[in-house]
């Protein structure tokens, strides 16, 4: 085969399909459709070099995460490791068939869950929420409370996860496993995309409609179907999207650590200091002097549409921030 067929448009796509392209031999061909029409032959002799000692490098890298994950443990350990989750696992089984079991029956009348606090919000739900959305009104209304301990969880759940499993300058102190994986080239080949077209293209035209498909869901919770939590989640599912056709590099042009601090932070403070709020009046038996607002209108049912915010901006961020780190890390 020639040269030029070789690296012809046709050529290259069904070499794509066939996913056989070498990741050294698409940069140098990357490097030689960027050079001049006159290349220094001392430069293409460099950057060949060049190449080919990132290539060690990773596979140096790669012998060091194989050796690490390879560590020798004592059978016996091992064992008695692998007995202890197979006892600890069939233990919480049983415990939760025998819960099951004493569950009362669907619409028994002993139900405790009959009872007329399900009555009061379907009859009195609207005129003391303003949610046109029943459930909207009990989470975040009736509820608020232990919504914020679910926001609360979520937020502790990403800081253990980032004391865990975030590989930054520091971690490497104390692990060999982040020390290698820092070591490792950000190439194609690891935390980047492969610049692949078709994602790219697609990512750009979907990432803004699931953007604003989740504001929509997330300012209308207290309308319709939705509310903080799918709405988050719908935001969240586009930043994914758009990390991963387009790297981490471009994401932290307006999404970093710091950012994920200070939006978070903000919407928890603000999400306790309302409700805290609400909650000193209405156990005081004073009026919050928040309007409900005509029912059916955007501006309605009084902290409901803030709390709805400051949920899924806390839940978009923690999707986000879950999956950067699993997939590289770091944020």
């Amino acid at each position: 085969m020639s040269e030029q067929k070789k690296h012809s448009a046709g050529e290259r796509f069904r070499r794509w399909l066939n996913q056989d392209t070498d990741i050294l031999e698409q940069q140098m061909i990357a490097a030689q459709m960027k050079a001049p029409a006159e290349v220094d032959p001392e430069e293409v002799e460099w950057r060949r070099q060049r190449l080919e000692e990132e290539a060690q490098e990773e596979q140096a890298v790669a012998r060091r995460l194989e050796a690490f994950n390879e560590q020798k443990v004592p059978e016996t350990s091992r064992f008695l490791y692998c007995c202890i989750c197979v006892c600890i696992c069939l233990a919480m089984i049983g415990m939760l068939l025998y819960t099951v079991t004493m569950l009362p029956k669907f619409a028994a009348e002993w139900d405790p869950t009959i009872n007329e606090v399900p009555q009061r919000y379907i009859e009195k739900g609207l005129q003391e929420t303003g949610a046109v959305n029943i459930v909207t009104g009990m989470i975040l209304d009736y509820r608020a409370f232990d919504t914020l301990g679910e926001s609360t969880v979520l937020f502790s759940a990403v800081m253990v996860v980032l004391l865990l499993l975030r590989m930054d300058a520091e971690s490497d102190k104390y692990s060999t496993l982040a020390a290698a994986m820092r070591s490792m080239p950000h190439t194609d080949t690891f935390y980047e995309p492969k610049h692949d077209t078709i994602l790219q293209h697609t990512a750009k035209i979907l990432f803004p409609i699931a953007v604003l498909l989740g504001i929509y869901v997330v300012l209308n919770g207290h309308l319709s179907p939705g509310g903080g939590f799918s709405g988050g989640a719908i935001i969240g599912a586009g930043l994914v999207l758009h990390v991963t056709a387009f790297g981490f590099q471009d994401i932290r042009r307006f999404f970093t650590y710091k950012t994920y601090q200070r939006i978070v932070s903000a919407a928890l403070l603000t999400y306790a200091v309302s409700k805290t709020y609400s909650f000193y009046t209405g156990a005081n038996h004073l009026e919050s002097g928040i309007p409900l607002g005509t029912p059916g209108a955007i501006l309605s049912s009084g902290l409901i549409l803030v709390l709805n915010i400051c949920v899924g901006f806390i839940v978009a961020c923690t999707v986000y921030v879950l999956y950067a780190v699993f997939r590289k890390g770091e944020v």
